[in-house]
C-alpha cells in the first residue's frame, strides 16, 4: 500500500530517471541469453507501482523480454489492488501477473480460487535461495502462490551522525540503551526523536518492533492471527514499554501534540531537513530515500541507521514486508506468466532493480555487491540474515478495518495512545475490541 510506498530513490537511479537507463554505468543489466522460447506472446502484470519503482520494475521485465522473447504489458492499480484485479477478472480482462502488496490480499486472492500454484521450477528455486519464512508468507494451506521478489526492512532507526556524535552517543544495541541515548541527545540541545503520530501507521510499527523483541516471534504470529487476544498481558506490557517513549517530553520533537501533528515525510524533515529538530527518526530503509531526494543527503554519511533495538531481553526484531508475484488462472497468458516468475525468483532477475537503487531482496543467493551503496547492502545483509526469525508487519495481516484505516482501528487507538499514554490496559481492551468486531467480519 502508498502508506508505505515511500519511494528510495538513489543518486543513481535519480540521474537514471534524469538521463535514460544508461546513466548509471552501461544500462540495464542483461537477462543472459535465452531462447526466445515466449516470443509473440505478451505477459500482463499488475502491481501498485508507479513512478520510480515502476520504471525499475520495467527494467526487470525488459531483461525477461530480452531472455524469452515475451512482450510484458504493466499495468499500476493504485492502492485497491483487490477491487481493480476483481473487476478486471469479472470483465473477462485478467492479468497473467499480480504483484501483491499484502499478505492478507494473497490469502484473498488464493481463497477465491483466483490462483495458480507456482510451477515445481518455482519451487525449487524458492526452496534454495529464500529461508522458510518466505515460503510460509507466500503460501495458503500448505499451497506455495507467491513468490517474494521485493522486501522492505521495518526495523531500522536512522539518525543524524552529527547530532549523536555532538552528544557523544554511539547506537544502542537496547531499548532501554536508547532511552537513555535519548536522553543524552536532548540534553544536548535537540529532541531524540521525530514522531510521524498524524500517519498511525508508523505507531503499529513502532508497537510491532517492541512486540516481537519482547514477546517473542510466537506469540507475534499468535497475536497477528488473533489466536491471541489484545487483552493478553504481552500486549499491555508491549504498550507500557512503548508509553515510556510517548509519555516523556523530553524525548520527542514538538511533544506528543508535536508528534499527532506530524506525518512520515514531516517525521523525516524533522531530522534530516534544512533545521533539525531530533537527532533520529524511526521507520523503514525508505527512509533514507526521503533523506536523499528531498534533502540532499549522503547516506553513509549524513545520514545512517542502526537496527531497531532489543527489547527487555529479547533479540533484536527484524520486521519486514514485501510484493509477492502470484499468477491468476484466468490469465490469458498464465502460462507465460509462470515464467516471469520463475525468472523473478531468480537472482539474475534480483540484480536488475538492485543495481537501480531502491530495492531489498529477500533471495540469500543475490550477492551484497549487486547493491549500489553500503549502507543498502547493511539493510540486505540483516533482511537475509535474520533468515526464519523475520516477522511480517502484523498489521498488514489484519483485516484492513482494523490494521489499515485512518481513523479507525488500531490507526486510531495508538494514536489515542500517544496523546494519552497513561492506561496500556484501557488501551488494550479497546485494540481487543476493535480487532474482536474486524476479525468476526
Amino acid at each position: 500500500m502508498m502508506r508505505r510506498r515511500t519511494t528510495l530513490l538513489t543518486g543513481c537511479t535519480a540521474l537514471a530517471l534524469a538521463l535514460g537507463a544508461t546513466a548509471c554505468g552501461g544500462g540495464p543489466v542483461s537477462a543472459g541469453g535465452g531462447d526466445k522460447a515466449l516470443s509473440g506472446q505478451t505477459v500482463t502484470v499488475a502491481g501498485v507501482w508507479s513512478g520510480s519503482e515502476q520504471k525499475n520494475f520495467q527494467k526487470v521485465l525488459d531483461a525477461f523480454t530480452e531472455k524469452t522473447g515475451a512482450k510484458t504489458q504493466f499495468v499500476s492499480t493504485g492502492d485497491n489492488v483487490s477491487t481493480v484485479v476483481g473487476s478486471k477478472i469479472e470483465g473477462g480482462n485478467a492479468p497473467d501477473v499480480v504483484m501483491v502488496p499484502q499478505v492478507g490480499v494473497l490469502n484473498q486472492f488464493a481463497q477465491k480460487g483466483w490462483l495458480k500454484p507456482l510451477s515445481p521450477a518455482a519451487q525449487r528455486t524458492v526452496d534454495a535461495g529464500y529461508a522458510p519464512v518466505w515460503k510460509k508468507y507466500g503460501s495458503v494451506d500448505g499451497t506455495l502462490y507467491g513468490l517474494y521478489f521485493k522486501a522492505a526492512h521495518k526495523s531500522t532507526v536512522w539518525y543524524s551522525p552529527d547530532a549523536l556524535a555532538q552528544a557523544g552517543v554511539k547506537p544502542p544495541k537496547t531499548y532501554d540503551e536508547l532511552l537513555k541515548a535519548g536522553h543524552t541527545v536532548s540534553d544536548s540541545g535537540l529532541a531524540a526523536f521525530a514522531v510521524a503520530g498524524q500517519d498511525g501507521w508508523t505507531l503499529t510499527d513502532w508497537f510491532e518492533n517492541i512486540y516481537l523483541s519482547q514477546a517473542g516471534p510466537e506469540k507475534y504470529d499468535a497475536l497477528a492471527a488473533h489466536k491471541l487476544t489484545w487483552t493478553d498481558t504481552s500486549v499491555v506490557k508491549a504498550l507500557t514499554t512503548l508509553g515510556k517513549l510517548f509519555e516523556d517530553k523530553q524525548l520527542i520533537a514538538g511533544g506528543r501534540n508535536g508528534a499527532l501533528n506530524t506525518d512520515f515525510p514531516g517525521s523525516v524533515e524533522k531530522v534530516f531537513g534544512p533545521k533539525p529538530e531530533a537527532g533520529m527518526v524511526y521507520e523503514g530503509d525508505f527512509v533514507a530515500g526521503v533523506a536523499h531526494d528531498q534533502y540532499g543527503k549522503e547516506i553513509g554519511k549524513d545520514a545512517d541507521f542502526f537496527p531497531f533495538p532489543a527489547v527487555g531481553g529479547g533479540t533484536a526484531p527484524v520486521v519486514s514486508g514485501g510484493d509477492a508475484a502470484v499468477v491468476l488462472k484466468d490469465g490469458k497468458n498464465a502460462g507465460a506468466g509462470m515464467k516471469l516468475v520463475e525468472y523473478l525468483a531468480t537472482p539474475e532477475a534480483a540484480a536488475v532493480w538492485a543495481k537501480a537503487g531502491g530495492f531489498l531482496s529477500p533471495n540469500r543467493k543475490l550477492s551484497l555487491t549487486a547493491y549500489g551503496d553500503d549502507v543498502t547492502r547493511a539493510t540486505a545483509k540483516s533482511l537475509v540474515g535474520a533468515g526464519d526469525s523475520v516477522r511480517f508487519d502484523m498489521s498488514d495481516q489484519a483485516p484492513a478495518a482494523f490494521g489499515g484505516t485512518k481513523g479507525t482501528g488500531e490507526w486510531k487507538l495508538l494514536q489515542d495512545f500517544l496523546r494519552d499514554p497513561s492506561d496500556p490496559k484501557g488501551t488494550a481492551a479497546k485494540l481487543e475490541a476493535a480487532a474482536a468486531k474486524a476479525y468476526r467480519n
